[in-house]
């Protein structure tokens, strides 16, 4: 296992096809779904489709997180030089009988790569979305339509999710480093974002949706919950990559405590290796306790932000759907959060805070740009 080299990009092209024929089913599915249908339907169609894969393939990510098989298999992009564990089955027995329950086995290096081909499949239907509004741009020349349909945002995506592969070949080869890590999980909302964005503007163009006007208040609560949850997020993301959610077990107290002994220099290092400080001793616990702490004090006031805003944006006709989805997803997040401490962190109420804290950024992101101050 140590003799692996980190890169070892001969398989990189059948793993790109791989990903294709992950795709290519639900495109041939939108492309029937749509066959007599406009550009913008088209557009709409894939982008949803395309989002609801990148949905999944966070909470998937969460999954490989937490199963720790970030390291299922210890190159990148493929498994021990192969696209596939089956042709890697010598060096993963030979390193699961060496290490049982160490990072490679059997099981982790199927769940790592299903991991890669679903990430590879959404970077193909969003190659597909960028080439097709670049088509589009070319063939509606200066119309309306064309300039609502720009080009530029599938390909600012397309930019990203090339960058997020970029996070995601670092978390294996930088050996699940804390901040890339968390960045690897950032990247992948903000991608969710500029898809959300999109569709909503593909259902402006269709007619499906109007934009909703707002008193600027309102506007700057919306922008200003945004920031606080995506703050929240990255906090989390920082508890998890650092393995942290068990710092404290108990509830509302910590440790017995409602300040317990914390080392915030040494938790908040950035830049350090995993269960390491940047000079390489081992991190204390009291460094654990401040991640965890930060992460659950920061709630309680992003919390009463997002049931102010769905109490506000209830009052909006057009908004109204929105702030009863922010209603019961702020509710799963306080309820799954719970759910971490109290039950030692089990892996349904696990993935379901990080599905929850995604559906979260989707539905401020629907909010923003469904609406517009007076």
């Amino acid at each position: 296992m140590n003799a692996q080299a980190l890169f070892d990009l001969s398989p990189l092209l059948r793993i790109l096809l791989l990903g294709a024929l992950f795709a290519l089913p639900p495109l041939l599915w939108v492309a029937y779904q749509q066959r007599n249908a406009g550009t913008s339907s088209w557009a709409q169609a894939l982008t949803l489709l395309t989002l609801f894969l990148t949905f999944d393939l966070i909470v998937f990510g969460a999954f490989t997180r937490l199963t720790d098989s970030g390291l299922g298999c210890p190159d990148w992009p493929g498994c021990y030089g192969n696209a596939s564990p089956l042709g890697a089955n010598a060096p993963i027995a030979a390193a699961q009988s060496a290490m049982p329950d160490g990072p490679v086995t059997q099981g982790k290096a199927w769940v790592e790569m299903i991991h890669r081909y679903l990430a590879t499949a959404v970077g193909a239907l969003i190659t597909v979305l960028t080439v097709r509004a670049w088509i589009g741009r070319f063939r509606a020349g200066r119309s309306v339509q064309a300039r609502l349909l720009s080009p530029w945002w599938p390909t600012a995506t397309l930019v990203w999710v090339c960058l997020q592969g970029a996070f995601g070949a670092l978390t294996v080869t930088m050996k699940l480093f804390p901040a890339i890590v968390m960045l690897h999980l950032l990247a992948g909302l903000l991608l969710l974002v500029l898809l959300c964005w999109q569709l909503v503007r593909a259902s402006q163009l269709d007619g499906a949706r109007s934009l909703a006007l707002t008193d600027r208040n309102l506007r700057g609560l919306l922008w200003l919950t945004a920031v606080c949850l995506l703050l929240q997020i990255a906090l989390g993301g920082w508890v998890s990559s650092n393995y942290a959610v068990l710092a404290c077990s108990d509830f509302p107290r910590c440790q017995g405590s409602w300040w317990p002994l914390m080392d915030f220099e040494q938790g908040f290092e950035f830049w350090r290796p995993l269960g390491l400080t940047r000079s390489g001793d081992f991190l204390n616990f009291s460094a654990l306790t401040a991640i965890h702490y930060v992460h659950r004090l920061a709630a309680f006031i992003v919390l009463p932000l997002l049931g102010l805003l769905a109490w506000r944006l209830n009052a909006v006709l057009a908004l109204r759907r929105c702030s009863r989805w922010l209603a019961a997803l702020t509710g799963l997040q306080l309820a799954t959060g719970l759910s971490n401490v109290v039950l030692d962190w089990p892996m349904l109420a696990a993935l379901l805070h990080t599905g929850g804290a995604a559906a979260l950024l989707l539905a401020l992101t629907w909010a923003l740009a469904s609406s517009r101050s007076r």
